[in-house]
């Protein structure tokens, strides 16, 4: 893979703005870019050295790696295994798998440190990233305690869709790439419980799917629904 295409990967991700044309060309010389088709895995778990990754495009989903439960989604433009970065010598029991087709780029731990360490903002701007993957683990723990089952099916749909899809007339118009049993483990239901509450939620014209896209009406974002 030629510099002018890494560069223009790295161009494309907020957490790099800030750094200089020849410290983007450095960084770009040590990356690895590749693709991942839709399916396909990666055990972090199993690496021989430990990396992180940047998600040019797609949607990836991090599994635990012993349990196989889903532990979040990751977006285009995101990055990934960057807990090797605070923990170097515990092993990291996740697998990444790829909800649809991906370009991605991968950097030794070792060497992101070494950049992390001569630039430090650029730790700030993982740890900030990192921070907010955490708040969103917050709200899943307090929603188990305070919510309904169903609530927290609609709270994490509304929220999922506004993330990762586009505004397309008066609705919000995401790939449907979670299955039922991804969503009872994003919610700590069953899928039993995600298949009946999502047929609810169709038949008030709440969200509308098909085996390709999930929507959600625009005016539902500004609702405080409860079940």
């Amino acid at each position: 893979m030629n510099i002018h295409t890494k560069l223009w990967f790295l161009e494309d991700f907020i957490l790099f703005n800030n750094l200089g044309k020849m410290m983007m060309i450095r960084m770009a010389k040590v990356l690895d870019m590749f693709t991942i088709n839709k399916g396909q895995a990666i055990n972090l778990s199993k690496q021989e050295k430990k990396h992180v990754f940047f998600l040019k495009s797609g949607t990836i989903k991090i599994i635990d790696a012993q349990t196989e439960r889903v532990k979040y989604i990751v977006n285009k433009g995101s990055i990934f295994g960057e807990l090797a970065l605070f923990d170097t010598n515990s092993p990291i029991q996740e697998q990444a798998i790829a909800l649809d087709d991906c370009i991605l780029c991968s950097m030794e731990v070792d060497k992101m440190l070494t950049t992390m360490k001569k630039y430090p903002f650029l730790k700030n701007n993982i740890i900030k990233a990192y921070g907010i993957r955490i708040k969103k683990l917050e709200k899943q723990i307090q929603d188990l305690s305070s919510e309904s089952s169903t609530t927290r099916i609609y709270n994490f749909l509304t929220e999922h869709i506004a993330e990762f899809g586009k505004q397309e007339g008066s609705s919000i118009i995401s790939k449907n790439l979670l299955s039922h049993k991804d969503i009872a483990n994003l919610t700590n239901t069953s899928r039993q419980t995600v298949s009946n509450v999502m047929s609810c939620l169709r038949k008030e014209g709440i969200i509308d799917y098909d085996n390709r896209t999930i929507s959600l009406l625009k005016k539902e974002l500004n609702k405080q629904i409860i079940y």
